[in-house]
């Protein structure tokens, strides 16, 4: 698998920043207003704070969240629980707590971008099938291409993903992707554990 440029990484941080700030504005606004017209000290209205909640829940860690945390999530009403909510979900999964980095978080959002980047066509790449799975699992240990067949595999390209190890089945496990548009949307052909 091809590496992210610096400048990729440098993007990925500069969104994963830009939506702390978002959380962090919003445990900022305690105007009496309206949630139309309230605006939190940092000049953004608590409509795009809840836009950034929203994709945070529906976007960011769909694929990642337990249905008890989205649950959990979606039952909290102040902005200062949401933002409990969302450092403790990332402080449950960081393999390192001592550190100042999360190591999961960071390569979450590496795969977010490299899926968006490499598997998006009509949709962006993080809703498709291939996103899904290299958002869960990472890269594939060995991808093969078979282009298409004339009987064998109903004439679709398919891709072929082996993954060494993957949780929740033992030894290899091959993943089978087909393109039946024939426009490079491939879709999950083989049936997973809670898909």
């Amino acid at each position: 698998m091809a590496t992210l440029s610096s400048r990729k990484v440098r993007a990925i941080v500069l969104q994963v920043v830009t939506v702390g700030l978002c959380i962090d504005a919003l445990a900022q606004t305690q105007s009496p207003k309206s949630a139309a017209t309230r605006v939190s000290n940092s000049g953004m209205s608590t409509d795009l704070l809840a836009k950034a909640y929203q994709r945070w829940l529906h976007e960011d860690v769909r694929w990642i969240i337990t249905p008890e945390e989205r649950a959990s999530f979606s039952r909290l009403s102040k902005n200062d629980e949401r933002n409990r909510h969302v450092e403790q979900f990332w402080q449950r999964r960081d393999p390192t707590p001592d550190t100042s980095e999360n190591e999961y978080k960071e390569e979450h959002y590496r795969r977010i971008a490299y899926a968006n980047e490499h598997f998006g066509r009509a949709v962006p790449g993080w809703e498709t099938d291939r996103g899904r799975i290299y958002i869960l699992y990472g890269p594939p240990d060995r991808i093969q291409a078979e282009p298409v067949r004339s009987m064998g595999d109903s004439g679709k390209p398919t891709l072929l993903w082996h993954y060494d190890a993957m949780p929740g089945y033992s030894g290899g496990f091959d993943l089978k992707f087909v393109d039946d548009c024939d426009c490079g949307d491939y879709h999950l052909e083989t049936p997973l554990k809670n898909w």
